[in-house]
């Protein structure tokens, strides 16, 4: 979200020293299983009970509008847990992840939309991320999907997400000229992501912290 995507040139970019957030979906072999580990570790809580894919958009507060161009499509196949606060969770990520894409598109690295939903460690990370995007002149288009989501509650107002993303029909557009970068699919095409959030003062669940792996052999399809 995203945490997340292609060009060849950007493709060593991490978001922190610890989250190997690559841009390129094909990206080079960098599985480690000790990373992996850390991951899915992290999601002690299990998976949520099977339910009926859901994209709810959070409403309790006011929230930035992300209108995103007719080329972006989003799936979330995770389900609804039926726990408010879970569910809360869920829908925020799921706006975090497109308010990432938002920024990119708009090729400015300090858009209002993901700030409203990152903050410290990730804020500061997923800056460079877009940043490096608008570098480039370069934005993401295609079909992402996301699965596999567990949320586990650590406290009122603290939470993990553990989750895949699917970037197999995603891809890179370079703005001038326009081309699109098509990779091919390969085990680096889905990733895997741990987020750390808390609720903020205005009540959205805010990304704190994240971590990836790629190529993860829990994500494959």
């Amino acid at each position: 979200m995203t945490r997340r995507r292609r060009p060849a040139r950007l493709a060593a970019l991490t978001l922190t020293a610890a989250v190997a957030l690559t841009l390129s979906a094909c990206g080079g072999d960098g599985n480690s299983s000790d990373e992996t580990d850390k991951i899915a570790d992290a999601s002690t809580a299990g998976s949520a009970p099977a339910a009926s894919p859901t994209t709810s958009e959070p409403s309790t507060v006011d929230r930035p509008e992300i209108e995103l161009p007719s080329d972006l499509s989003y799936k979330f196949d995770w389900p609804s847990t039926g726990d408010e606060d879970e569910d809360a969770v869920l829908a925020d990520s799921e706006q975090s992840i497109k308010a990432v894409d938002l920024a990119i598109v708009n090729q400015d690295a300090l858009d209002e939309a993901y700030l409203t939903y990152y903050e410290g460690e990730a804020a500061a990370s997923t800056q460079e991320f877009i940043q490096a995007y608008v570098r480039e002149n370069a934005r993401v288009t295609g079909s992402y999907r996301y699965y596999d989501g567990a949320v586990n509650m650590r406290a009122k107002d603290t939470a993990s997400l553990v989750y895949c993303e699917d970037q197999s029909r995603a891809y890179d557009m370079y703005l001038k000229p326009k081309k699109v970068n098509k990779t091919p699919v390969t085990r680096n095409s889905y990733v895997l992501y741990n987020t750390q959030l808390a609720k903020n003062h205005n009540g959205i669940w805010v990304v704190e912290k994240m971590r990836s792996q790629r190529g993860s052999d829990r994500c494959q399809p």
